[in-house]
């Protein structure tokens, strides 16, 4: 079984190659449960579910994911939960 370094080592070489935000592919590996197939079927087809937990692992505002900014919506008053805008 891999170590955390080494899955971290991997994950962070296959967000290079896909130009993607290292949260963004830590996010997909986890929901993925470090199946690389299963990983490239996700970020083939996105997930509403890997955008959430992306951008809980940052306080960036946008992040890659491939060719699109993915951008985290301000909160209305800080009492509505994040919501994610998808921008070209």
């Amino acid at each position: 079984m891999p170590t955390q370094e080494a899955k971290a080592h991997r994950v962070g070489e296959w967000a290079s190659l896909r130009n993607t935000s290292p949260e963004i592919a830590e996010a997909i590996f986890e929901v993925a449960h470090y199946d690389e197939k299963l990983a490239e079927q996700i970020w083939e087809e996105g997930s509403d579910e890997v955008l959430a937990l992306a951008f809980a692992k940052t306080d960036k505002d946008s992040l890659f994911w491939g060719e699109q900014t993915i951008e985290r919506k301000k909160r209305l008053g800080g009492l509505s939960p994040p919501g994610l805008t998808l921008t070209c």
